[in-house]
């Protein structure tokens, strides 16, 4: 203890676990501690508190092998700090950079389903009670500004939870003091814990990605915030938590209040259409399977299937190859069908969420669907393309997302004067419902906007054709075996 004193910063935490009886005597606590400066100090801290609170502390580490020598330097400091305390390390490491490119995901959200499986499995396997990890109150205002930026339900807006719990044992008799997941940081500033590690003269690691401003939520830390706190709002950050935790309330109480409207994982079809459409749209998020994120559109069109107007599908594409379909008057969340299996009602498999290099090209495991972004020299082209399908390359990101259109997805057809609804195209185009369901499109993601840059069977945008000077170009498209 840091002269048998309890710091400041110590003492707030203490004041926030007793306040949430998160902990009772006797817990075995990991705290995860990647080499961060608010892993380390959540770590320092939770030392002071062990006596105080009779708990057990341990280090959980988990190396994501992403930047080589630098991680494993991470790995090295965790240990001997660590060691240097007398404290149990629990360590594992994984190829994170394998895990998204097999399952379509951004690195982030790789490492983040990476780390959380193996924080899981500790507890799970009863080697540890509860983990903490070292969120803090800018890590929220940075999400919940992240999330309206990139667009969002008030879910999203709640931002970082304050607890987790393990959805394995979430109910189980005897368990409820275990399975969880704790962020006693999350009303700590990020500069109070630097001057707190500084009070120590404890050193942390640097993690060298923070600084790279190709990351969106490193340009919001560093660039946005500083900007809202010096014209608008010296406090803005910790009003954008405050909204969170509104945000988080409200969430949780209309959560309990809509069971009610559900069983199992059906919604009542007639039920839903007499509802105001903000309930509506509520009850298809509760409905939802748990851990299916969906977004703003997503949820669009799933009350568009449920609407059956003249027109409408009867199925639409949601996340990770899950489906919303309507059969009569009954509605259900459907998860993915075995791997190359067509969905009922489909013409062709379900596409999820994947990840196109330019140029480049990703197949549909089991399907055998490619989609192709290729390169094309004008001056000698091959034979058999469509001059009008061309893109020049810099009008194209590094990487585009390939995925079944949602409602309210626009594409700005060639020779018009602005987007327009998908939907509308279609029907222009007489594509019956059901082909639309599974209607593949490409869509470059910029500054946390979407557009849609390729709908199939549709000419190239001509914004984001090759001009008179390109000597090359590049031609997006699908191919099946």
């Amino acid at each position: 203890m840091h002269d048998s004193v309890i710091s400041e910063l110590a003492q707030g935490i203490l004041a926030h676990l007793k306040r949430r009886h998160w902990l009772k005597p006797g817990d075995r606590l990991g705290v995860a501690v990647s080499g961060g400066a608010d892993s380390v100090a959540l770590l320092r801290a939770m030392l002071e508190l062990c006596g105080e609170l009779g708990i057990v502390v341990s280090v959980v580490h988990f190396n994501h092998t992403l930047r080589g020598n630098e991680s494993e330097a991470d790995h090295a400091f965790v240990k001997d700090l660590a060691r240097a305390h007398g404290l149990e390390l629990h360590d594992a490491h994984g190829d994170v950079a394998r895990r998204a490119e097999e399952r379509s995901l951004s690195i982030e959200a790789a490492a983040r389903e990476a780390r959380y499986e193996y924080f899981w499995s500790l507890i799970e396997s009863n080697r540890l009670d509860k983990i903490a990890t070292a969120h803090t109150l800018d890590d929220q205002a940075e999400t919940v500004l992240l999330r309206l930026i990139r667009g969002t339900g008030t879910r999203g807006l709640g931002g970082i939870h304050s607890q987790l719990t393990s959805p394995t044992l979430a109910g189980t008799p005897g368990q409820s003091s275990r399975g969880v997941i704790l962020r006693p940081l999350l009303h700590t500033r990020r500069r109070d814990i630097e001057s707190y590690l500084a009070s120590l003269g404890q050193p942390w690691r640097e993690d060298s990605s923070n600084r790279d401003l190709h990351h969106t939520r490193n340009r919001v830390r560093k660039s946005l915030i500083p900007l809202l706190e010096k014209d608008f709002n010296p406090e803005i950050t910790a009003r954008l938590a405050d909204f969170a935790e509104i945000a988080q309330a409200e969430e949780d109480y209309w959560n309990s209040e809509l069971q009610r409207y559900l069983t199992s994982n059906l919604l009542q079809r007639k039920a839903l259409l007499q509802l105001p459409r903000a309930l509506r749209r509520r009850l298809v998020r509760v409905a939802a399977p748990s851990g299916l994120p969906l977004e703003f559109r997503q949820v669009e069109s799933a009350l568009e299937v449920a609407g059956g107007e003249d027109g409408a599908p009867t199925v639409c594409n949601l996340a990770d190859g899950w489906t919303f379909q309507r059969k009569g008057d009954s509605l259900a969340f459907v998860p993915p069908p075995p791997q190359g299996e067509a969905l009922e009602g489909h013409h062709g498999p379900v596409l999820g969420s994947l990840r196109l290099t330019v140029p480049g090209e990703v197949g549909v495991p089991g399907t055998g669907r490619t989609f192709q972004a290729v390169r094309i020299l004008l001056a000698s082209p091959p034979a058999g393309y469509n001059p009008e399908h061309l893109y020049a390359p810099h009008a194209l990101p590094s990487e585009l997302i390939v995925r079944i259109w949602q409602f309210g997805d626009r594409f700005w057809p060639a020779h018009t004067k602005a987007p327009k609804k998908l939907k509308k195209l279609f029907q222009a185009k007489k594509i019956a419902a059901e082909l639309r369901a599974a209607w593949p499109v490409m869509v470059a993601e910029r500054d946390g906007q979407e557009e849609v840059v390729w709908v199939q069977g549709f000419a190239a945008p001509a914004h984001l054709r090759p001009g008179p000077g390109d000597r090359e170009a590049i031609l997006l498209q699908e191919i099946s075996e």
